[in-house]
């Protein structure tokens, strides 16, 4: 091509147009120099040692501009030399760039522009990587709840901005300016919003996913299990812990095999290709019933645990406190109600981080009192293999804290890698039966019969450093009850309002899903104060009649529908299926009639 940098004819060509156009101007950048080598014209920025000027100083200097511009793209260097080109006369125009900056005479050679924004991104994303496991990566293990058992439940309500573009960026000057000066990734026009999810590869790496695992499973759930180990006796109460994973594991593993041969759905949609609709409909019935139980768990087991601090800081300040459970039932509507009717569920971050912080450090104390305890009095002496009068209690129970399914199906599709998916989930099942097992056996090795459901209630309530666990583990399970509400709310909300129907732009929309919101999260509180009496069997009611259909029934029948093909395959999809049905009406049935009597 004629206009090729530093190509022969080019130069060819400026040598002819030189001899016809004025000295001293010149079309090329006023503050770089290019290298010529062996170029018969002399450089377009300095000639005979004088700065050029301008050719749109000349008079049509705009006109005749392409004239000057042969000259000048003749005197660029080589695309491949544009990387190494650098001026030792370049004048100083300001201060000297940061550290973090190309120099000036870098940014003003070709190309350089996009150099600098590489370089700099480059850094951003190394300094962004660093704070990732408490900031970005935990922001997107909390949004797998808006993809929750692989459906679409992000809230078309979450910007309430009626505007089409986004002017955040272009108002608050003040704001603008304690952010820094605009960058080149700053856009020129407000991002256009959208309330669409669009769907996007996987970029989560195998460690990171490994770790969105182990936070998906170990939740309050594993609280209930010194109880349930006491309704059981230690050597059943393990032996189920044990079989119990295996037998979710295989579901597990069924559910993913149907997810690869019918395409990447949600668990919904799994039901909705492979059986039917109605499939489809019972799915998420089955899910927002398990997750309202959840949540009416976690504020029985909240109130109760903050009732015992309370009581232990009476105690020692010689006062009697006037509370009982159901005005600490009650008092958590304070914070839960605002909380649910927060629409993006990123923003429910920094208190489900707070949660898993604040669960850590309870179960760190618990395996540290424990193990203490036990050094040096031994295992308590009313501890028993099996206990015949409340072993379905455990049964129950264990299916609740093993109850994940819901993530299972979002945390895979945002791998980098899925084919390495089930080696992971086989891993993770793994680590968290031992810190299932280790919790529950451990706590009731140590109290025995006097093993209550709100564990740290068994700890010295003299304790100072007892007293705050058991406050923080409260706050700890409070917060992370709007998180688990959340997708129950948004599945009730699209069913009655449809998908596409929001209360950006409609008040009334927008104020009966409000209403929705907190008649839901009142119906779960009067659930809780019904069921404070006898938390365990509450837990193991809905671990035996919600939870059971989601991980034991549902999975192998939609393999034995849509994937099965051998005999075998499909014998074992029955047996499953006819285990599930039967555990969950035996241990229901046994767990209402003894809550009844």
């Amino acid at each position: 091509m004629s206009d090729t940098p530093n190509s022969e004819r080019s130069r060819q060509e400026a040598a002819i147009v030189d001899r016809h156009l004025p000295e001293g101007y010149s079309a090329a950048p006023e503050a770089v120099e290019y290298p010529v080598g062996d170029s018969t014209s002399s450089s377009s920025i300095r000639m005979n040692g004088e700065q050029e000027e301008s050719s749109l100083t000349l008079q049509g200097g705009d006109v005749h501009r392409d004239i000057f511009m042969i000259k000048a793209r003749a005197a660029q260097p080589r695309r491949a030399a544009t990387f190494s080109a650098k001026s030792a006369t370049t004048p100083n125009f300001g201060p000297r760039p940061s550290s973090n900056e190309a120099p000036l005479e870098v940014q003003h050679q070709p190309g350089g522009f996009r150099r600098q924004f590489v370089q700099r991104q480059s850094l951003q994303r190394s300094f962004s990587t660093v704070a990732a496991p408490v900031t970005k990566n935990f922001v997107s293990f909390l949004e797998l709840y808006g993809s929750f058992a692989g459906e679409d439940l992000f809230d078309e309500d979450e910007d309430e901005d009626d505007s089409a573009i986004d002017d955040r960026e272009t108002h608050d000057g003040e704001a603008q300016e304690d952010r820094g000066p605009p960058t080149e990734r700053r856009p020129l026009l407000g991002r256009r919003k959208t309330t669409k999810k669009f769907a996007r590869e996987g970029d989560a790496s195998t460690t990171k996913t490994f770790f969105t695992l182990l936070k998906a499973f170990i939740g309050t759930g594993i609280m209930f299990l010194p109880k349930a180990f006491r309704n059981g006796g230690i050597l059943f109460s393990s032996i189920t812990l044990v079989s119990v994973s295996m037998i979710t594991t295989l579901c597990f593993t069924l559910l993913l095999q149907c997810r690869k041969q019918h395409g990447g759905g949600g668990y919904g949609d799994l039901g909705a290709v492979i059986v039917g609709t109605r499939l489809r409909s019972l799915i998420l019935a089955s899910i927002t019933l398990s997750q309202l139980g959840f949540v009416c768990a976690g504020i029985i087991f909240a109130a109760e645990n903050l009732l015992a601090f309370a009581n232990a800081v009476s105690w020692s300040t010689r006062s009697a406190q006037p509370f009982g459970t159901n005005a600490f039932i009650a008092l958590q509507f304070i914070v839960l109600i605002p909380m649910a009717l927060i629409r993006n569920i990123s923003k429910l971050g920094p208190a489900a981080l707070l949660a898993d912080v604040f669960i850590l450090i309870g179960l760190a104390y618990i395996w540290y009192y424990d193990i203490a305890s036990l050094a040096e009095y031994g295992i308590a002496p009313s501890v028993v293999a099996f206990n015949s009068s409340a072993f379905t209690l455990t049964i129950g129970s264990a299916i609740f804290t093993f109850e994940g399914i819901g993530l299972i199906l979002p945390i895979q599709s945002s791998m980098k890698k899925p084919e390495h998916f089930s080696t992971l989930l086989y891993m993770v099942m793994g680590i968290i039966t031992v810190i299932f097992t280790s919790i529950g056996a451990l706590c009731y090795a140590t109290f025995g019969d006097e093993t209550k459901i709100q564990i740290i209630s068994n700890f010295p309530q003299t304790s100072k450093f007892v007293n705050a666990v058991q406050f923080i583990y409260s706050l700890a399970v409070l917060v992370g009850n709007p998180v688990q509400l959340y997708p129950a709310v948004r599945i009730v909300e699209t069913y009655l309002f449809g998908e596409k129907v929001t209360g950006k732009k409609s008040a009334t929309i927008k104020w009966k899903k409000n209403l929705l919101r907190t008649g839901m999260m009142a119906l779960c509180g009067v659930i809780a104060v019904l069921g404070a009496s006898d938390l365990d069997k509450f837990v193991a009611l809905i671990g035996s009649f919600a939870c059971v259909p989601l991980v034991y029934i549902y999975p192998p029948f939609l393999h034995y529908r849509g994937v099965a093909r051998t005999l075998s395959a499909k014998l074992l999809d029955l047996a499953l299926i006819s285990l599930g049905l039967v555990a969950m009406i035996y241990t229901t049935g046994v767990t209402v009639a003894q809550w009844i009597a």
